[in-house]
């Protein structure tokens, strides 16, 4: 809002919302000069000027240009094209402009300036707002300047402290009194302003930056709300603050203060009076304790958050030797914080019940205290009141027993303890007595948080690997970090399934959100992809059933999954995504990649997806790296430079010790989010195993044509030991696949390490069963019994569908 002055000048008179300086307004504009506002206000037409118009001509506009990044000091850029008036050009921002003339009739008129980002501008309803607003508002001219008296400046101010280094001049500054030069920070004051702040003259510098080192740091922003150019308007403002002494109290104090326009070649100015407010704020310093601990409570998440918070806002304002906070679990105490934490500084009775980090003993063995939480009120005990050995030594020079109700009952209980006399007054009392309470709300909701926390924590500890299975040819370590951003858990998991034919499965991946049914879905997931990849389905084939599996489960959450598939036997690997962050890859000579492959959509977004495959070589002393966005993206780091970064890290790494390695790569985790990591390096087997496979034809020799294979086979392997035994599990499982099952029948044998393995697949998912009891009458049932006998060990898993049944002989 703009109000004519005596000078032939709009000059301003309130402004409300972001800074005027940002947008390059000024604080007054000439009548005869081109501007929104004189030309609105001499037309008494609104004007509407979108950017296009503000970047034809800004001084025209009467403002001046600012950039994309707007300077909040509202000091001019360094000069560039000087415009006719002395307005300084910069680039353009991308803002509208109205200017909206205000009806003399109500009172001195004037004119109303809006800004607007909005890439719009002002539309219809827009204009009409403001056009009603200006018919309702009533600005009073400015009154005539009329000059006071001068009034010369304290002995020790000359020239050189005036602003802009004028000559020293007055302002009939009343007793207490201020003058701020807005543009230099010099400040003149007078003795009895000096004498608040326990300076004496020779001491005050004439910096304004002197007083405010001296404001309370929690109402300091308060205060530079005052004394900035760009966050205070024209007209009134009164605010109270503290300062602190140079004898380290604390003293309120009143400032009333007006910001004056420049004008006359003077610059703007605060004037204004400080009074000392302490007497007119009984227990004042009591209130913002509270507070204080208001705040602190609402952020505490823990008990040992909530017991902390209470601990710094009353053991320093009250001057207390010690403080304990402790929570009532049955009939025992157990203590969350104690200030000073060393045991030396507490009753020996305390010390023989420190259990673990904290003491808890039972509530009987301290009376008084016990009675104190029965009444629910807080009990204080001046110096010299006997007390039992356990709350004396806390406080002999006074005690005071916080019990903290919550819901009807006693949540816990703070003891505050003085070494000398402690006189306790009413603000005191009651200080005591709002902090209880808050403190009692505060501690209910944190243990039902700790509560949740644990529930969750143990959920999620419980559906991770608790270990690593021992691979063949390879050594895999992972590493799972939760967030600690409230304290909450996610669904990022981890896990590496041995497969048969010496494959390993190595899964990472990422469920949305940080809950517990982030958590448990997680664990479904993973549990989904264990029981696909171990029926042998290949990598595709187990992500797509896993994402079906998530669309039907309608949870309206999704997951990122990174599948990889490798081969220890052909150092081959294939890896499937959806929607997650790619493998890393480090060769045997340090050089590492990204490994680039096509990837599908996120699980549970599309029932139809395609999730396509892409082969990863492996070579002895390659390092395979899966991990979630948490290791590799934060709010300063975008996902594919963290990829690179890791990928540094490993080029740089010792692959040998591949738990320094894990340990090392996340200390760059970002702890705002989840972090699952998964190494794998692959050193290739020392002995590869030799397989044969036949698929089985339903001939009426089958079972024959079955043996004569067995026999070629350990021939060419230069088998000669167990041979009649080998050839009869053969039998008996072809032959039970080819009874009991339809559909193609395969056998498969594998030599290695001097043990033979029969595997035989069938179409069937129905697991063979080993009968109780067999009659001499009956004429079958007994082959399963025979493969157990001549078996070291045996046993069937499912396998696409079907079955595979297996034996494993050994061989002398």
């Amino acid at each position: 809002m703009y109000a004519p002055g005596e000078d032939e000048q709009l000059s301003l008179v309130e402004s409300a919302g972001v800074p005027w300086t940002l947008y390059g307004l000024r604080d007054s504009y000439p009548l005869s000069e081109d501007s929104p506002a004189a030309d609105a206000y001499r037309r008494g037409q609104p004007l509407w000027l979108g950017p296009e118009e503000l970047a034809t001509n800004p001084g025209d506009a009467g403002i001046r240009e600012t950039s994309g990044i707007r300077d909040p000091s509202g000091i001019p850029d360094p000069p560039g094209i000087p415009d006719p008036r002395g307005v300084q050009h910069t680039p353009a921002g991308d803002f509208s402009l109205a200017a909206v003339a205000l009806p003399a009739d109500q009172g001195g008129g004037g004119c109303l300036l809006a800004v607007s980002d909005s890439p719009g501008g002002f539309d219809a309803d827009d204009r009409q707002c403001l056009e009603l607003l200006a018919e309702a508002v009533v600005v009073r001219p400015f009154p005539p300047r009329v000059p006071s008296p001068p009034r010369p400046l304290p002995p020790s101010a000359g020239a050189a402290d005036a602003p802009h280094g004028d000559a020293p001049h007055g302002d009939g500054l009343p007793s207490s009194a201020f003058a701020l030069a807005m543009d230099t920070g010099r400040v003149e004051v007078d003795d009895e302003m000096l004498e608040l702040f326990g300076l004496s003259r020779g001491d005050f510098d004439g910096k304004v930056e002197t007083l405010l080192g001296m404001t309370v740091p929690e109402d300091l922003p308060t205060l530079m709300s005052v004394v900035e150019a760009d966050h205070m308007s024209i007209g009134d403002r009164e605010l109270e603050f503290r300062i602190l002494q140079p004898s380290g109290e604390q003293r309120w104090l009143r400032l009333r203060g007006q910001l004056l326009p420049a004008g006359d070649g003077q610059p703007a100015r605060l004037v204004g009076t400080v009074a000392d407010a302490s007497k007119l704020r009984t227990g004042i310093n009591e209130v913002a304790r509270v507070q204080q601990l208001a705040a602190a409570l609402a952020t505490a998440g823990t008990v040992r958050d909530v017991s902390q918070a209470v601990v710094t806002a009353l053991r320093r304002p009250l001057l207390a030797d010690r403080m304990a906070l402790a929570v009532v679990e049955g009939d025992r105490l157990v203590v969350t914080v104690l200030d000073p934490p060393e045991p030396e500084a507490w009753p020996q009775v305390w010390r023989s019940e420190w259990r673990s980090e904290w003491p808890d003993a039972p509530i009987r063995t301290m009376p008084t205290l016990a009675a104190a939480l029965r009444e629910g009120r807080a009990a204080i005990w001046p110096a010299g009141t006997p007390l039992e050995p356990a709350l004396a030594e806390v406080g002999p020079g006074g005690l005071a027993v916080l019990p903290l109700p919550a819901g009807g009952r006693t949540a816990g209980a703070c003891l505050i303890g003085w070494d000398t006399p402690h006189d306790f007054g009413p603000d005191e009392r009651a200080l005591l007595t709002a902090s209880a309470g808050l403190a009692g709300q505060a501690l209910i909701r944190a243990q039902a948080f700790d509560a949740e926390h644990e529930l969750v924590g143990m959920l999620q500890r419980t559906l991770l690997p608790r270990r690593l299975p021992t691979l063949p040819g390879a050594v895999a370590v992972a590493r799972y970090l939760p967030t600690t951003a409230g304290l909450e858990v996610g669904g990022d998991w981890y896990d590496v399934i041995p497969l048969p034919h010496n494959h390993v499965a190595l899964v990472i991946g990422d469920v949305q959100g940080h809950n517990a049914g982030a958590a448990t879905l997680m664990g479904q997931m993973r549990t989904a992809l264990r029981a696909y990849a171990v029926e042998g389905h290949p990598p595709d084939v187990v992500v797509s059933h896993a994402n079906r599996l998530l669309v039907d489960l309608e949870t309206d959450l999704f997951a990122t999954c990174c599948y990889v598939d490798v081969d220890m036997e052909e150092g081959t690997a294939w890896c499937v995504r959806a929607g997650h962050l790619p493998p890393v890859l480090r060769h045997p000579d340090g050089t590492t990649e990204v490994v680039v492959t096509e990837g599908g959509p996120p699980l549970g977004v599309i029932t139809q997806a395609d999730f396509p495959m892409s082969p990863i070589p492996l070579r002895p002393g390659s390092l395979l790296a899966l991990t979630t966005d948490g290791l590799v993206e934060s709010a300063e780091l975008d996902f594919e430079d963290g990829l690179y970064r890791l990928a540094d890290e490993l080029a740089a790494a010792d692959p040998a010790h591949l738990d320094l390695v894990a340990d090392a790569l996340l200390t760059y985790a970002n702890r705002s989010d989840d972090v699952a990591l998964l190494l794998l390096r692959y050193d290739g087997m020392a002995l590869r195993p030799q397989r044969e496979s036949w698929t089985v034809w339903r001939l009426p020799e089958a079972v024959r044509h079955a043996r004569r294979f067995t026999k070629r086979t350990l021939r060419a392997w230069g088998v000669t030991e167990e041979t009649d035994a080998i050839l009869l599990v053969v039998s008996e499982l072809v032959t039970n696949a080819l009874v009991h099952t339809d559909g193609q029948v395969r056998l498969d044998l594998t030599l290695i390490d001097n043990r033979l393995r029969v595997a035989v697949a069938d179409a069937s998912p129905r697991t063979p069963i080993k009968p109780t009891s067999i009659g001499w009458e009956a004429t079958g049932g007994r082959g399963i019994l025979l493969v157990e006998a001549l078996s070291a060990v045996w046993g069937t898993v499912p396998v696409s569908g079907g079955k595979q049944v297996w034996s494993e002989i050994a061989l002398s």
